[in-house]
């Protein structure tokens, strides 16, 4: 079943297009309460996805996906390096590593995707540093911009902000990060600055990958770890001369991200599913242990239906 949402009145998408600063007054916390109040409906049938992005969606994460859904799941991307909403939409903006990050089957150009009505599902991100993307990058009213593309598609796609993470070895703390962001940006400075709740379609949801990490990280390490997953650096890359990267996840960080998508997209439990996957070339990717996958799987499904602006039913 594809959704089918109405498209925006021509003045909504007008006022949409023309932000270039944040609201001064967020909606009410009624209003907003309101708005997520409903759950969408869960897809009977396979979807279509779109992933706008960066490295923090990558390619082995959306083919990951696909393997957790199964058959009839398509997906199609366009992504850069650190790569803003801004310069996504912006024609004359170079995106770096555009030609490395795009050389696959599954690149589509953005705007000829996310406006064409042949997905069910958008996914859009934002660069990190998101206090920077939000300072310099005019995040809310790009947003926006991408946001009202969708809409006026025909049928309509559902919308979904990814909410990503921070470096492991941020000054105020990792955790700390991940607490606060939530509410001061990815929610108050980007998902509510577009919250149009008496506009004939549906608001845009949350992938709460940054609240889905950040929780299993508390439940490995305060358990003292597990087999194979003694915290959160396991879930993270090391480079070739064995150093760690604080901001792009391994494997296992992957998966996690993936079951975080799965359940999102899907309205269905990641508890049971496949952990031996394979990476976006084909080759198989390093696979949790049994112990860390059920976590894993137990704690996204935690955190998404314990979440109302993800759209799945507690």
């Amino acid at each position: 079943m594809i959704w089918a949402i109405c498209g925006l009145a021509a003045l909504s998408i007008a006022l949409v297009v023309s932000w270039r600063g944040l609201r001064s007054n967020l909606p009410s916390a009624e209003v907003v309460a309101a708005a997520y109040s409903v759950p969408l409906p869960a897809p009977a049938d396979p979807l279509r996805v779109f992933h706008l992005g960066h490295s923090l969606v990558g390619r082995d994460m959306p083919a990951m996906l696909a393997q957790l859904a199964g058959d009839g799941h398509q997906y199609d991307s366009q992504l850069g390096w650190g790569t803003s909403l801004k310069e996504h939409w912006e024609p004359d903006t170079p995106i770096n590593g555009f030609e490395t990050e795009n050389a696959h089957p599954h690149f589509r150009d953005a705007r000829d995707a996310i406006g064409s009505g042949d997905y069910d599902a958008v996914i859009l991100t934002e660069m990190i540093e998101i206090k920077d993307a939000i300072k310099y990058h005019e995040s809310a009213a790009y947003l926006g911009k991408w946001a009202a593309l969708a809409r006026q598609a025909s049928p309509a796609p559902q919308l979904y902000l990814y909410e990503t993470w921070h470096n492991l070895d941020d000054p105020k703390g990792w955790l700390t990060r991940i607490d606060a962001d939530l509410s001061n940006h990815w929610e108050n400075a980007l998902l509510l600055q577009i919250l149009e709740p008496d506009a004939a379609h549906s608001p845009m949801r949350v992938i709460p990958a940054g609240q889905v990490l950040a929780r299993f990280v508390r439940s490995v390490e305060a358990m003292g770890g597990m087999v194979a997953m003694q915290g959160r650096e396991d879930l993270f890359q090391r480079r070739d001369d064995g150093t760690l990267d604080t901001i792009h996840l391994n494997d296992l960080g992957a998966y996690l991200v993936a079951l975080t998508h799965y359940a999102v997209l899907y309205h269905r439990s990641p508890v049971g599913l496949p952990y031996q996957l394979q990476r976006a070339d084909g080759s198989a990717a390093d696979a949790p242990e049994l112990q860390v996958a059920e976590l894993m799987q137990q704690t996204v499904w935690e955190v998404v239906t314990g979440y109302p602006k993800t759209g799945v039913a507690p």
